[in-house]
């Protein structure tokens, strides 16, 4: 992608293509795997045509060889995996490219640097004494609020 706007976005989308080559390098020992089960059904083939069995006997033989069994095992296998990367590296593609289109759309903040949680003032949240939205009186950390604070006062000991 062509001009990142903040550390967010370039970091999703360098973990969208560490996935990515993950999801490739599955792909390969998967499609490595359906080769050595072709391989080994073709000499199968050939040496049960030596002996005089038919090319149908000589596949319902190999398919139960352990060879064929762990072939399609690791192939199945492998594929699950790089399903699974893919779907997390468009899942990190996308994050980056809301990032992207989020960055371009807020535009500066009016020379106003975003908070600690990155939001920009007057974006989101609607709490007027401008704590985060939820439950009145909480920060967000647990451990302050006028009741029920769990912070210790000394003064009350």
């Amino acid at each position: 992608m062509l001009g990142f706007r903040s550390d967010d976005e370039r970091a999703a989308w360098a973990l969208a293509e560490s996935l990515l080559d993950r999801a490739r390098a599955m792909m390969r020992q998967a499609e490595s795997a359906l080769e050595k089960f072709k391989v080994g059904k073709e000499l199968n083939r050939q040496r049960c045509a030596l002996r005089g069995i038919s090319a149908t006997d000589a596949e319902i033989r190999w398919v139960e060889t352990a060879s064929a069994k762990n072939a399609l095992a690791d192939n199945s296998f492998h594929v699950g995996l790089a399903t699974m990367y893919y779907g997390a590296a468009t899942a990190h593609y996308t994050r980056a490219l809301y990032l992207h289109g989020r960055a371009r759309l807020e535009g500066p903040a009016n020379g106003r640097a975003p908070d600690e949680l990155g939001r920009r003032p007057g974006h989101g949240g609607s709490r007027s004494d401008g704590g985060p939205p939820g439950r009145p009186g909480r920060t967000g950390d647990g451990l302050a609020g006028p009741e029920g604070s769990i912070t210790h006062d000394a003064s009350r000991t």
